[in-house]
């Protein structure tokens, strides 16, 4: 009862067909390719545009402030910022 025959199906069908016509049943089907070619190539666009941002994500960034010093100690600071003892 909870399953269609193939009879079933194709009565479906050509009730479809009688009701659309073929014309409009074809021109949808040719939409939907349509629609799919244009998600694919979104798709690999997308794919492109992520490889070309993560070779510029591997660049620092352009700004002006400097990290620390090679060399320099924790704790370490300036000779102004030195405390004197004794």
């Amino acid at each position: 009862m909870g399953s269609f025959s193939i009879w079933h199906w194709l009565v479906v069908l050509l009730v479809v067909l009688l009701l659309f016509g073929s014309g409009k049943v074809s021109g949808l089907m040719g939409d939907v390719a349509k629609g799919i070619k244009s998600f694919r190539k979104n798709m690999q666009d997308d794919d492109a545009k992520d490889a070309s941002m993560a070779d510029s994500a591997a660049e620092p960034p352009a700004g002006s402030l400097s990290g620390p010093q090679a060399g320099s100690q924790p704790g370490q600071g300036t000779p102004a910022q030195t405390t004197r003892q004794g």
